[in-house]
């Protein structure tokens, strides 16, 4: 209960930071701070994820709020995506109109199967040139008539862009100098209105009569603002008692003894443009507007983050007659503050030309979801639903570190000299009988290492003892719908629920053989532009005597989706975000060839292709030789067809290679 009250504290404090901001922004604006009371700049970088060495230290500050001291572990995420309608293509042909979200930000990393949440220094950058209707698709050539003529993702590499879209710099802010003055290299600016400036901001003094040593024409780094004289005053400058923020003042190392200029009629100071979450609206309607995607785009971040998360509602140019409010809500997730819950009663719910940024604290490690919460049966079943994953703070324990030790750290254990427990992460199975990071009941000895690949070890939670780790990992979302339905929303006639029955079961979007095609898909829509429709298949590979996680989640509306692994066993270790362990810290994982899920559940699963998966004895490696090929594919019959009898259905294929190449996740190539 405790880390949880932690959360909330903190997470109060930042929605304070944020409603100040907000109180003057424009209708479409973003938000992706490089510095928070959680995470400060002067104690993180925040442009990577620190390893972790042990608890961050809190202490309380003068306003009563925890803040950290030192080693401040995680970092800070963001993303942006809109809310409107686009296109799908399934395997038969059939294009069928949704409501759905789309990427506002990463666009080159989810075209490319990855997750579009990236650190500031990458979100906070601007696009070298003119985005497009349909890019990154368009700037990648799918530019054919037909989405079956798309040959190859990203041919010529030409768009790598995965800041926030339409980000622009803020107008300078002017004012006009009533006096400036110059007292042993520190120049002392009295403005006839505040300019806005806070040390180390830059300012452009223009109009004062020449460069130095002439004049103080430049642009310069604020020492002080606001800025207040000190009663003795300072030596050959006179103090007109201005207010303290009419006031700052900065440094010419070079040049002394430059004149008063007082009264001037052409001096004045401004502010350089600057980033601050303002944007280009065009920009925004240019990608966003039909660019919706399906599954949603993909939201993946680490414990210890805060993520800023935008949505844009850039409307539906298909039925212009609804003026549909869209909101985000993680499922099952613990939200510190309802109003980042995105369910309307007790949060908000974005208008068509509007953004709200919602801000989250990691919880524990795990697989979620996200969808809409705005009529939600019509607007899951539309396809606005998404893929959302947290990973463990374990993925950073040093090399060599003792998992155990490590473990215990983060539970207030065996901490190093000086160090006090995190009470935001702690887990005490007395207190809290849903923590997740339950100290196993045995220790392995296991530690950090490499994966096959020759990476850093990855798992799926905080286990203590190796036992969920995994070589590559895959999310995979059950999704399906009724294309009658969706017919019925595109014709402007009223949507019949009662008779609403799935009929297409994809995976991650597709249906067989689409789910096999690597890269994006293109779909040409309404506009005439090809979209990245579909960004993700669900190609598994597997490096030989490796093994792959795969976040699978149900966000059907109406049925229950099985899927059934031949050949490679299915070793499943959370169901819901919540590693499979009992509070004395025995492990529950087991052994299946399938599973089934309903809509709203999530678990994880590791097709393990080692030696130690093969799951009887006298299993030898060669069970899984390189160049084979095993089937992830339902049971169910009826959900193999699409309804039809041509192709569709649940089913993709699991490729064992020699070595998997180019990430950890969707995008990369078996070799």
């Amino acid at each position: 209960m405790s880390r949880r009250f932690a959360g909330a504290v903190l997470s109060l404090a930042v929605f304070i930071l944020i409603s100040a901001v907000c109180s003057t922004a424009q209708s479409f604006r973003v938000q992706c701070p490089t510095s928070t009371i959680t995470h400060p700049s002067t104690l993180n970088n925040n442009n990577a994820e620190p390893a972790y060495s042990g608890p961050t230290s809190l202490s309380l500050n003068g306003s009563g709020y925890m803040v950290p001291t030192a080693h401040v572990n995680g970092a800070i995420k963001c993303q942006q995506v809109s809310g409107g309608d686009g296109y799908s293509t399934m395997a038969n042909g059939v294009q069928t109109f949704m409501f759905s979200f789309g990427p506002l930000s990463g666009l080159a990393d989810i075209a490319n199967g990855q997750p579009g949440t990236e650190f500031p220094s990458t979100f906070n950058t601007t696009y070298p040139g003119i985005l497009l209707p349909g890019d990154p698709a368009v700037t990648d050539g799918a530019v054919a008539n037909t989405w079956a003529a798309w040959p190859t993702p990203n041919p010529t590499g030409a768009f790598t862009y995965n800041g926030a879209v339409g980000l622009a710099p803020d107008i300078a802010n002017l004012v006009s100098i009533y006096d400036i003055a110059e007292s042993g290299n520190t120049v002392y600016v009295q403005a006839n209105s505040p300019l806005g400036v806070n040390a180390g901001n830059t300012v452009k003094i223009a109009g004062t009569g020449g460069v130095p040593p002439a004049g103080y024409d430049g642009t310069w780094t604020v020492n002080a603002a606001p800025y207040t004289f000190p009663t003795a005053g300072v030596a050959g400058v006179t103090n007109y008692g201005f207010p303290a923020t009419f006031n700052f003042t900065f440094t010419i190392p070079t040049a002394t003894g430059l004149a008063d200029v007082n009264e001037s009629q052409t001096a004045t100071a401004s502010t350089g443009p600057v980033l601050d979450g303002h944007v280009d609206p065009r920009q925004i309607m240019d990608v966003g507007v039909m660019n919706g995607s399906i599954p949603a785009p993909l939201v993946a971040f680490d414990e210890d983050d805060e993520m800023f998360l935008t949505l844009t509602n850039v409307g539906m140019i298909m039925r212009p007659d609804l003026f549909e409010q869209h909101t985000i809500h993680f499922h099952g997730y613990p939200n510190a503050s309802a109003v980042y819950d995105g369910v309307p009663d007790a949060s908000v719910a974005i208008n068509i030309g509007g953004s709200f940024t919602y801000y989250y604290l990691a919880p524990d490690a795990g697989t979620y979801f996200w969808h809409c919460h705005i009529t939600p049966p019509e607007h899951l079943q539309m396809g606005m639903v998404g893929q959302l994953y947290v990973r463990p703070r374990q993925n950073r324990v040093p090399s060599g570190g003792n998992l155990y030790t490590y473990l215990g750290y983060q539970n207030g254990i065996g901490l190093p000299a000086g160090a006090v427990a995190d009470l935001r992460t702690v887990c005490n199975p007395a207190a809290d009988i849903l923590c997740s990071a339950t100290m196993p009941a045995i220790n392995t000895g296991a530690s950090q290492g490499l994966d096959k690949l020759g990476n850093p070890q990855k798992y799926t939670y905080n286990d203590g003892d190796g036992s969920t780790a995994y070589d590559v990992e895959y999310p995979l979302q059950i999704h399906g719908f009724d294309p009658n339905f969706h017919f019925v929303g595109m014709t402007f006639n009223p949507e019949a629920f009662a008779d609403m029955k799935d009929k297409f079961f994809l995976l991650n979007g597709r249906s067989y053989p689409d789910t096999v095609t690597p890269g994006p898909m293109a779909t040409q829509s309404s506009d005439g532009r090809m979209h990245y429709s579909q960004p993700m298949p669900a190609i598994i590979n597997i490096p030989v005597g490796g093994k792959a996680l795969l976040r699978i989640a149900d966000l059907s509306v109406s049925e229950y989706g099985t899927l059934a692994s031949l050949g490679i066993p299915m070793k499943e270790v959370g169901f819901m975000a919540k590693l499979l362990r009992d509070q004395a810290g025995n492990n529950q994982e087991y052994y299946t060839n399938s599973i089934t899920l309903g809509g709203g559940e999530s678990l994880d699963v590791i097709l393990d292709a080692s030696d130690a998966g093969c799951g009887f004895t006298g299993c030898a490696a060669a069970m899984y030789p390189a160049g084979s090929t095993f089937y992830l594919f339902t049971p169910q019959l009826d959900h193999l067809s699409n309804d039809q009898e041509n192709f569709g259905g649940m089913m993709t294929e699991v490729h064992i290679c020699n070595s998997v190449t180019g990430g950890n996740t969707y995008g990369n190539t078996c070799n």
